[in-house]
Order: structure tokens, then C-alpha cells, then sequence
């Protein structure tokens, strides 16, 4: 794979580092650029790689990956399009920007590969989604999901849906906390110390997730294994349905799916 260079240390782009290094990638295939020098330096001391300015990672990388905010592209773009070699792979994790955007701002035939990571990437469980621009070989395609397989799962979309997996994986982990939360205070509300509702919670989502992953079942049918005629789970249920709470998900995810479109609009 050649050097790979970081641009963007924040929590994604040392995620992305320390799962290429546990992944087995020597620290000396692999640069970072950090604008933050103390945290430049903690990141020298904790990984062992070479931080160094933008331009200078882009002229020896043979992979660039953008971890920058959305807003801070067009000046790393800026900074690095003239230190790009023919035959490079560009990696965008940045939020919401189509390949074409940076293809525009980049030198004539890059391949470009835009991703959509989530979260979980920090603890190995991560789900990225990547989508090749036009000039992206197949073996750049496998490079950039080998690249993201270091720390969780990635599928292949086309562009068209990265707006929908936004919505879906990207935004999805907050959804998931969101719903941990309320169990959690619910059972606060039913009577029991904060610290036990936690355990309780936390541990029913990991155990109804890791079902759902290895029995291969629909949801659904795990539902209603759990639902029993005039027990107190369908009684639950029932609550959630008054409430449009299936149907308030799918209004929510909409609403991510056009902002994250609305987002990409505003590039011009």
C-alpha cells in the first residue's frame, strides 16, 4: 500500500491511525498532519508516526486520506493538489462532499473514493460506506476498503445513497443512544439505582445486537418471540405504536437524508 498520509488527527483520523496500526501496518508506512502542535506531539509519543505539514505528507504519500471538517476542505485542497502524483488514491471521510467536488479541485484523472465511517470505528465495530468517483480503479477501490476494514465493516454504494447512509450509519449511533438513554431513565423512573438501569440496558442492546448479527433472523420475527399473548412486552409495543414511534424514526432519518443532500447543495 505504500505511505499512507492522515490529514485531519481529530477522532475519526486517529481512529483511522490506530486501527491500521493494531491492523498490523508499520508506524513508518504511515504519516499524519495535525494542526494542533500539542496534539501533534501527544499523537508522536503515543503511535510512534511522523506528523508533518500538509504539503509535505502530500508529496510522499501514496494514499491521502481526508479527515478535515467539510468547511477546512477547499484550503487542504488547496495546500495539497500540486504535491499529488499520477496514481495516487485521495480517500475523502469528509461529511456530505461528492467525489466530483474534489475531483474538481484536484489534478485531471485523480481517483477519489469519498466514505461515510461512523463512530463505533473507535472501538473496532465501525460501518463505512464507500462510493468510487470517475476515475477510480477497482484495485483503488479494494485499497480504500482495506484501508477502512482496519477498524470495522465496509460496503460498497453508489454515490446516489450516501445521503441515505448518512442518515442511516452515520447518524445512526446517536439514534441508538438516544433510545439507551430514555431506557436508562426509565428505569431510574421505575425505581432502580442509575448504575444498575445502565448495566441492564447496555447489556440487553449487546445481547439483542449480537442476535440479530449471528442468527441472521428479521427483527421482527425476534420480536415477537419475545412478545407473548397479553404479556407485558405487547403491552409495551402497543405504547410505542400509540406513540408513532416507528414512524417518528423514519420522519427522523428523512430529515438527516435532506440535510446531508441540503449540505452538499450549498458547495455550489
Amino acid at each position: 500500500m505504500g505511505t499512507t498520509a492522515i490529514f485531519g488527527a481529530g477522532v475519526m483520523g486517529e481512529t483511522l491511525l490506530s486501527g491500521l496500526l493494531r491492523s498490523g501496518r508499520p508506524a513508518a508506512d504511515i504519516v499524519i498532519t495535525e494542526k494542533r502542535a500539542d496534539h501533534a506531539a501527544t499523537l508522536r509519543e503515543r503511535y510512534g508516526v511522523r506528523v508533518l505539514g500538509n504539503a509535505e505528507a502530500a508529496q510522499i504519500a501514496d494514499v491521502l486520506v481526508l479527515v478535515v471538517k467539510p468547511q477546512d476542505m477547499d484550503g487542504l485542497l488547496s495546500e495539497i493538489r500540486d504535491h499529488i502524483a499520477p496514481g495516487n488514491l485521495v480517500v475523502s471521510l469528509a461529511a456530505g462532499i461528492p467525489t466530483a467536488y474534489l475531483e474538481s479541485r484536484l489534478p485531471e484523472g485523480s481517483s477519489v473514493v469519498r466514505v461515510m465511517p461512523n463512530t463505533p470505528a473507535l472501538v473496532d465495530q465501525g460501518m463505512a460506506a464507500v462510493s468510487p468517483g470517475r476515475n477510480c480503479t477497482q484495485a483503488h477501490l479494494a485499497e480504500a476498503e482495506s484501508l477502512l476494514a482496519s477498524c470495522g465493516k465496509v460496503v460498497q454504494v453508489a454515490e446516489k445513497h450516501q445521503d441515505a447512509i448518512t442518515a442511516i450509519s452515520g447518524s445512526g449511533p446517536a439514534y441508538i443512544f438516544y433510545v439507551v438513554e430514555s431506557m436508562i431513565e426509565a428505569g431510574v423512573l421505575l425505581g432502580l439505582p442509575r448504575a444498575t438501569s445502565t448495566e441492564l440496558v447496555v447489556q440487553t442492546l449487546y445481547g439483542a445486537a449480537t442476535m440479530l448479527r449471528e442468527t441472521g433472523e428479521h427483527p421482527t420475527v425476534l420480536r415477537e418471540r419475545v412478545s407473548s399473548p397479553g404479556g407485558t412486552t405487547i403491552a409495551a409495543i402497543r405504547q410505542l405504536e400509540d406513540h408513532k414511534v416507528r414512524a417518528a424514526f423514519m420522519t427522523a432519518m428523512e430529515a438527516a437524508a435532506a440535510r446531508s443532500a441540503e449540505l452538499a447543495a450549498g458547495l455550489g
